[in-house]
C-alpha cells in the first residue's frame, strides 16, 4: 500500500509515496550496518560536531519544518517550532554530554585494572508515532548515534514527509551516508527489520497494542527493546491548590497538541474542598479556547491528526456519557472541513465508564471526584497505564510525601509533565519499561563491557 500524507485540516492528500519491497529494505539494512560500523570507529568529538550542526540546521529552518509538521499531522503554527526548537536543543544537550555519560568507570576488584566500558550495540531500529513527528524521533536517535549505533526509522505511515525530512536532515550534516535511513515500509515489514541479523535493538513509542507485538518479536529474537506506550496521566489537585494557576495549567496539559500527547494530563482527581470551584474555573476557561485553522497564530485548538482518531475519540465520549458521565460541555464533533473536535469536558466519570479505564486520546478531560486525599490516590493508581502523573498543592512538602504513593515513571509538582534531555523519561505497568533521555536513556543501547586486567610481572634473567 502506498503512504498517504493528508492535511487534517481539510483531509486533502498532499503527496503519496510507494512503500517499499523486500529487496529496498535489506539494502537498506545493510547499508546501515556498513555505515555503523564505520561510525563505531569515531571518537566523540567528530560525532559531536556532527550532532551540533544538525541543531544548527534545525534552527536555521525551523519555520519550514514547522509547516511541514503542521500540514501533515494538524499540529499549531507556534506548537510546531517549539517542537523543532526542541530537537535542536536535545542534539546539542547530548553533543555536549554523551561522552561523559559513556566515560568507562573505573571498578575496584581483584584485578590490577578492572573497569565497565561503553561500547555502541549496532543498529537500532526506531518505531515512531506521529503525534511528536519530530521530536520522537530525534530523542531517539540524537543519545543513539552519539552512542556510536545507527538508526534505521519506521515512522508512523501519516507522517512520511516528515519522516523522509528527518533523514535529509541528518545527510546535509554530514553524517555518513546510510547511518539515519527513513524506512518506507509497511507495518508488517517491521518484524522482518527486528529479524534482521544488521538490527540488534528496537525502541519504540506508540500504543500498548504495538507495543506488545514489537516487545514478542523482539523477544523471540533475543533483541533489546525499549517501549513507551500509552498513558492516562492523574492530575491530582489538593483542597489548598492555588486556583487560578492550577486552571491554568490543566488547560495547557489538557489540551496541548489538540490533546493528542501520551504525557497529557487525562484524569482530573479533584478532591471534595476544591471540585466544584475548580471545575466552574477550568470550565470556563477551557470554553474560552478558540478552535480554527492550524497556521493561525491565534487558534488554541487545531484538527485532530486523522478522521478515524477522532472517530475513536467520540465513540468513547458517547459510551461514557450513556454510563453516566456527564457533558459540561463539548463533546460533539465540529461540523466542518477536516478532523476538528472542540475542547470537551466529561464531568462525574466513575468506574462504571470507559473514560475511567481508557486513554482518551484528543481534547476532552474527564473530571474524577475523590472522597479524600488517600482516595484521590487510589484512583491516580487504579490504572493499567503509569506514564506521568502530576500533584497541585501549595504545601509542596505534603505534595512531595504523597507523590511517593503514585505508580508512574514521573511525577511533577505544581507543574505540567513534560520530557526534559536532563531527566528520564519512561513509564512502568501498560506504560512501558526502559527510559529514554538524560544518562539512563544513552546507557539503554549500549553494551556495558567489563573488563578485568591482571597485571603480569615477567621474571628477568
Amino acid at each position: 500500500m502506498p503512504y498517504v500524507s493528508l492535511d487534517p485540516a481539510s483531509n486533502k492528500v498532499l503527496k503519496t509515496y510507494t512503500s517499499w519491497n523486500s529487496a529496498q529494505l535489506t539494502g537498506a539494512l545493510e547499508k546501515a550496518h556498513a555505515a555503523q560500523q564505520e561510525w563505531a570507529q569515531t571518537d566523540f568529538a567528530r560525532r559531536a560536531e556532527r550532532l551540533r550542526d544538525v541543531a544548527i540546521y534545525l534552527r536555521v529552518h525551523r519555520d519550514q519544518y514547522a509547516q511541514l509538521i503542521t500540514q501533515e499531522m494538524g499540529k499549531l503554527q507556534r506548537e510546531a517550532r517549539a517542537e523543532v526548537e526542541k530537537c535542536a536543543s536535545g542534539c546539542d544537550f547530548y553533543a555536549q554530554n554523551a561522552e561523559g555519560y559513556l566515560r568507562a568507570e573505573p571498578v575496584k576488584t581483584d584485578a590490577g585494572k578492572s573497569y565497565v566500558a561503553y561500547y555502541p550495540l549496532g543498529v537500532v531500529l526506531a518505531v515512531m508515532p506521529w503525534n511528536f513527528p519530530f521530536w520522537q524521533v530525534f530523542r531517539a536517535a540524537a543519545p543513539a548515534l552519539m552512542a556510536g549505533n545507527a538508526v534505521v526509522l519506521k515512522h508512523a505511515s501519516n507522517v512520511p514527509q516528515c519522516a523522509l525530512a528527518i533523514e535529509t536532515i541528518f545527510r546535509e550534516c554530514g553524517l555518513p551516508s546510510g547511518l539515519f535511513t527513513t524506512l518506507m515500509i509497511e507495518a508488517d515489514q517491521v518484524q522482518d527489520v527486528i529479524a534482521s541479523h544488521a538490527v540488534q535493538a528496537v525502541t519504540l513509542t506508540g500504543s500498548e497494542t504495538a507495543g506488545r507485538a514489537v516487545a514478542a518479536c523482539a523477544g523471540q529474537h533475543l533483541k533489546k527493546c525499549v517501549l513507551e506506550l500509552g498513558g492516562s496521566d492523574p492530575f491530582i489537585v489538593l483542597r489548598d491548590a492555588d486556583l487560578e494557576f492550577t486552571t491554568n495549567m490543566a488547560v495547557e496539559s489538557r489540551f496541548l497538541n489538540c490533546g493528542q500527547s501520551c504525557i497529557a494530563a487525562k484524569r482530573f482527581i479533584l478532591v471534595p474542598e476544591i471540585a466544584d470551584a475548580f471545575v466552574q474555573t477550568f470550565r470556563t476557561k477551557v470554553e474560552a479556547l478558540k478552535l480554527g485553522e492550524p497556521m493561525q497564530d491565534d487558534t488554541q485548538i487545531g484538527p485532530m491528526a486523522r478522521l478515524d482518531l477522532r472517530e475513536a475519540l467520540h465513540h468513547q465520549v458517547t459510551d461514557s456519557i450513556a454510563q453516566g458521565a456527564v457533558a459540561l460541555t463539548g463533546c460533539t464533533p465540529v461540523e466542518r472541513n477536516g478532523n476538528f473536535y472542540p475542547a470537551s469536558i466529561l464531568d462525574h466519570v466513575t468506574d462504571k465508564t470507559r473514560a475511567y479505564h481508557e486513554e482518551l486520546f484528543g481534547p476532552v478531560a474527564i473530571i474524577i471526584r475523590a472522597v479524600s486525599e488517600d482516595d484521590a490516590l487510589q484512583i491516580a493508581n487504579q490504572t493499567r497505564f503509569g506514564l506521568g502523573s502530576s500533584i497541585w498543592s501549595q504545601d509542596v512538602a505534603r505534595a512531595e510525601l504523597l507523590a511517593t504513593r503514585i505508580q508512574a515513571g514521573c511525577t511533577f509538582i505544581n507543574g505540567m509533565v513534560k520530557s526534559d534531555p536532563r531527566l528520564p523519561f519512561g513509564g512502568v505497568k501498560a506504560s512501558g519499561f526502559g527510559r529514554e533521555l538524560s544518562q539512563q536513556g544513552i546507557r539503554e543501547f549500549v553494551n556495558a563491557k567489563t573488563v578485568w586486567i591482571r597485571q603480569v610481572r615477567t621474571t628477568s634473567r
